[in-house]
């Protein structure tokens, strides 16, 4: 038997965390069994549905490499098949046309939970027999079994069980013809062979509903696993109060797609105790089996751990790349500076994500705008000037723009000026970054270059002057 999994956005927002992870479970337990993954779009919601979430979700899969084999299917261009089935199920008796109109169904409802009962249909029209008339309204409603239970074995969840007297003749068609959510789900999952379904646990009632509709058409039951919830730190449902929960906009905030994926995996699933899984792992080693029961909870801080990992281990030219996008998108030109792929050398393991180097990389490619408050008023002060002043002249005389020869320069100024390294090193910082924080000053200075190097160093001298005019008080504020 070949496994075939199925990924089902409904293309009524962006494709989310839960989704990701879901599709990233059907994706990996489909690859490692040699199966396929269909990317069916339950747009039945037409109302909410649009080509732009479409484009949004498939966007999202593509960033993240979760390739599907077959698909997109659009359950909107398959009505004439749900239809088909409609009618089948009524001709066979296990659906039937219902007339009650909303006033009467919202009383009904009404006057359960008045007297304390589970609200539900009353089968007012199950046994009526007939169809509507011209021009006369009514939706179509499965006939579910009144005796006996829904058995089956999920493999996350274990044996469910409900009785069939708690389940509804739920609506299959409304008024106007559309199908709905359970009905298209089982025929879609008949006629594209899903073998094992594994989907989120807040399907889980609708799972015997399915169950039911899956014996009416005389199919075979596919697997189910439902996976836990993911949680926000407060243990609450993951929502738009926690933070991002878009996967395109963990991507804008600099995370790597592997590294998401490498968290998302750990969301509810395990390996021992191994933390780091690359692509060929993840499909080797996960199982649905080794699904955790208990609900996972999302941390931004692991998850920024991870891709730190990933941004220290990932092709340099790649991540050269993804800094000049970054850049770009701050109206910087990576071709005003040194190359992009030199930068992330020098910065990849002092940041979490792209948008930090990005921040970091702002100074070799640009100005920096005002120096930071205290460390101009520290470090940008008259006794620095004679300094700044000597390596300006040193650095301007120096034949070979390499890291090693403007260590030495500045190794020598600072000896001959009778001060020890940091008290030229950090004032040199914050000329050509506006603070105290840069990577090793030999190779910051070799990437700012030579022009900019001394240009930054004069606008930093005469801020000191101007300063020293104004009564030797550091303003921390530009010339």
């Amino acid at each position: 038997m070949t496994v075939v999994t199925r990924f089902p956005p409904s293309p009524t927002g962006y494709l989310h965390i839960g989704g990701a992870r879901t599709a990233l479970f059907n994706w990996l337990y489909a690859r490692g069994r040699g199966g396929e993954m269909v990317l069916r779009i339950e747009d039945t919601d037409t109302e909410r549905s649009t080509q732009e979430a479409v484009d949004v979700i498939m966007q999202a899969m593509e960033w993240l490499g979760l390739s599907w084999n077959r698909g997109p299917y659009f359950q909107t261009r398959r009505f004439d098949r749900y239809r088909e089935v409609i009618d089948g199920l009524l001709a066979d008796g296990h659906a039937y046309h219902c007339f009650c109109s909303r006033e009467r169904l919202e009383d009904l409802r009404e006057s359960q939970r008045a007297a304390g009962e589970k609200p539900r249909y009353d089968h007012h029209c199950r046994d009526l027999g007939r169809k509507p008339e011209a021009g006369e309204d009514a939706v179509v409603r499965f006939r579910n079994p009144l005796e006996g239970s829904v058995v089956f074995d999920d493999v996350v969840r274990g044996r469910v069980e409900i009785s069939n007297s708690e389940m509804d003749d739920l609506i299959i068609a409304r008024t106007d013809g559309t199908p709905t959510y359970n009905l298209t789900v089982v025929v879609d999952d008949v006629d594209m062979g899903i073998t094992h379904v594994i989907r989120g646990d807040d399907h889980t009632n609708n799972t015997p509903r399915q169950i039911n509709i899956f014996h009416a058409l005389g199919a075979s039951l596919p697997v189910f696993a439902h996976v836990p919830l993911i949680l926000g730190p407060d243990g609450q449902r993951l929502s738009k109060r926690h933070g991002a929960v878009s996967v395109l906009e963990y991507r804008d905030m600099g995370i790597l797609p592997e590294a998401l994926l490498n968290y998302l995996v750990r969301l509810g699933w395990s390996h021992g105790d191994q933390e780091i899984f690359d692509l060929d792992e993840m499909i080797d080693l996960f199982d649905i089996t080794d699904i955790n029961r208990s609900a996972a909870s999302f941390d931004l801080d692991k998850l920024l751990w991870v891709n730190q990992h990933y941004i220290r281990q990932a092709d340099v030219d790649r991540l050269g790349n993804l800094l000049a996008r970054c850049l770009h998108r701050r109206g910087i030109r990576p071709s005003d500076g040194p190359r992009p792929g030199e930068v992330v050398e020098l910065l990849r393991e002092r940041v979490q994500t792209m948008v930090q180097m990005a921040d970091q990389a702002l100074y070799f490619y640009a100005e920096p705008g005002a120096y930071q408050p205290e460390a101009a008023a520290k470090h940008l002060v008259p006794e620095a000037l004679p300094r700044l002043e000597a390596l300006a002249e040193a650095l301007g005389a120096l034949e070979n723009w390499r890291a090693e020869d403007i260590n030495r320069v500045i190794k020598d100024v600072a000896a001959a000026q009778g001060a020890k390294f940091p008290q030229l090193a950090i004032p040199l910082r914050v000329a050509l970054s506006g603070d105290t924080v840069t990577p090793s000053i030999d190779q910051t200075v070799r990437l700012v270059g030579r022009e900019r190097t001394l240009s930054r160093l004069a606008r930093a001298m005469e801020f000191i002057r101007s300063d020293g005019v104004n009564g030797g008080k550091n303003t921390g504020k530009n010339a």
